[in-house]
């Protein structure tokens, strides 16, 4: 179901798009690959000179190799179009230091830590903050097993998913019917009326 109309006519004047792609790799590793665009509708008077409607102000990328525990085991990032040439595209080759952060494991706070402010690009470490739940759903079905069932009742494991948003709470409908097995009762449901 897309959003409601709008209530009023308007006008668009900018797009920030931000595209996630998930390659696994011959040698077992996975790349995460992120680029974030930002263009304006009209041409746009920058302290560097005037950029022209449709050319991006911004088109920076950041890829991530990780391995199958989530572990970044090596980073990089590079700016096609940035408002400052000559200054904001030298901040590439420090987000190596984000190599030895876990995307499941204080990833947003580590990247904060290293790349915050005056360390790195904004649009860039803003940019990181996607990867963690990117890279799960790249994962999904192909290195986490999300399923149930599939394998009898030798599952040990909850799937990955449950408990880990609203829909696939435990004590929740769709677990009910979907995951039966790993539902529970919640504790307005065993109140007594």
């Amino acid at each position: 179901m897309p959003l409601s109309p709008p209530s009023s006519r308007r006008a668009l004047r900018h797009t920030r798009a931000i595209q996630v792609q998930a390659f696994a790799r011959d040698d077992g590793l996975w790349d995460i690959e992120a680029r974030i665009t930002d263009t304006k509708t009209r041409d746009s008077k920058l302290a560097s000179g005037v950029r022209p409607a449709g050319d991006p102000i911004h088109d920076l990328w950041l890829r991530l190799t990780i391995d199958l525990q989530l572990n970044v085991v090596a980073a990089e990032a590079a700016s096609d179009a940035v408002p400052y040439p000559g200054h904001c595209d030298t901040i590439g080759p420090d987000y190596g230091k984000l190599v030895g952060l876990n995307l499941l494991k204080g990833f947003r706070d580590g990247v904060k830590q290293r790349m915050a402010g005056i360390q790195g690009c904004t649009h860039l470490t803003e940019l990181a903050q996607v990867l963690p739940t990117a890279a799960i759903q790249a994962f999904a079905g192909d290195v986490i097993d999300t399923r149930d069932g599939d394998r009898g009742d030798d599952q040990q494991h909850k799937p990955f998913q449950l408990d880990r948003c609203h829909a696939l709470r435990t004590d929740g409908a769709a677990v009910a019917r979907f995951y039966p097995r790993w539902a529970v009762k919640s504790e307005a449901s065993t109140e007594p009326s």
